[in-house]
């Protein structure tokens, strides 16, 4: 079976009647890491300020998201798990740096909702950072998160450790009133190519093509950014990180296939998605660009799959033996400097 056909398979909403727990989404985007969850038999609710992202989530899922800014006044439907991706202003270098008494934050969202859900598990995301030049603030909230009982693993995991074909690292922060493992890495690789398979080699008369000017920019922005090899999509490995900007934005930078006869083609949305794991079936709403900035922002749902597996594990008491533990008594790191630049 070809890697997208088995994701098309895999990556189905469903209902666990025997499980029977409900998972709120925060800032849910387009609905991978709810993807993830419901393919799991999780019943999912969704909170997303971007409309047409709400109706990427809603075209697909079978949990209803809403259209709706989130504040510390919001109240939610009873869960049993609170997840989401919260957006991080005070990272800002040349901000404030506030924390948790930063109003531009999503934390205090994503800890008002802990509070008044108390939900069995939570789990966020956040960009690697957190770990590193902001890991003050991860600190911050693992010790709020703590405060109201919680036992916190967290960890950075590369998504192509999980099935996806693309290098995607995220910190991965899980919380339970009992002890909670994080998955341990699969150790089978996924590569562009594989994820792609013949729609690498296709284009017609609305593909996009790279112009001689546009070759002439690229080859001088590589070679300001001392790029040993050009930054095209090779078939043979997984892909470089995909974001807004490099699905939508500067050509430099662009994820693009070369052709066999030398040319370049902007990849597609399909194959933007195919490359972040999403099912053929899964629609996006909105402009071209809407769309890729969906793709862009979104948890890869099969990354999104395993933590959601090991979350289902842990609850039905079946994670002892499968899962690996990355202790909390990690953090005492962040006082050694000299370990994370070793990195």
């Amino acid at each position: 079976m070809e890697y997208w056909e088995e994701i098309n398979k895999k990556l189905k909403p469903w209902i666990d009647t025997d499980l029977n727990k409900t998972v709120v989404d925060l800032f849910a985007g387009c609905g991978g890491l709810s993807l993830g969850f419901e393919a799991n038999g999780f019943k999912t609710v969704g909170y997303e300020m971007d409309e047409q992202a709400t109706n990427t989530y809603n075209k697909n899922l079978i949990g209803e998201c809403f259209n709706e800014k989130l504040t510390i006044e919001t109240t939610y439907p009873k869960a049993d798990i609170v997840i989401g991706g919260p957006p991080c202003q005070p990272f800002s270098v040349g901000g404030k740096q506030l924390g948790l008494k930063d109003s531009r934050d999503g934390f205090p969202i994503f800890l008002s909702a802990i509070r008044q859900l108390d939900p069995e598990v939570l789990l966020f995301e956040n960009v690697r950072g957190m770990l590193y030049k902001n890991k003050w603030y991860l600190k911050e909230v693992i010790e709020e998160l703590e405060s109201l009982g919680y036992y916190i693993n967290y960890a950075l995991l590369n998504a192509v450790n999980f099935e996806v074909p693309q290098n995607r690292e995220r910190v991965i922060v899980i919380g339970s009133k009992q002890k909670i493992n994080l998955p341990r890495k699969v150790s089978r690789k996924v590569t562009a190519g594989q994820a792609l398979g013949e729609l690498a080699f296709q284009f017609d008369e609305d593909s996009k093509f790279f112009t001689e000017s546009m070759d002439r920019y690229v080859a001088n922005y590589e070679k300001a950014s001392k790029c040993i090899n050009p930054r095209d999509l090779y078939l043979d490995r997984p892909a470089r990180t995909l974001t807004c900007r490099n699905l939508a934005g500067a050509t430099g930078d662009m994820h693009r296939v070369r052709l066999k006869d030398g040319r370049r083609r902007r990849i597609t949305v399909r194959e933007a998605a195919r490359l972040q794991s999403f099912p053929d079936w899964f629609e996006f709403s909105g402009t071209e660009t809407h769309q890729y900035n969906q793709i862009g922002n979104a948890v890869a749902p099969n990354f999104a799959y395993h933590l959601a597996l090991n979350i289902k594990n842990h609850l039905i008491g079946e994670a002892e033996n499968n899962y690996i533990i990355t202790e909390h008594e990690q953090l005492k790191l962040f006082e050694n400097e000299a370990v994370y630049q070793s990195r």
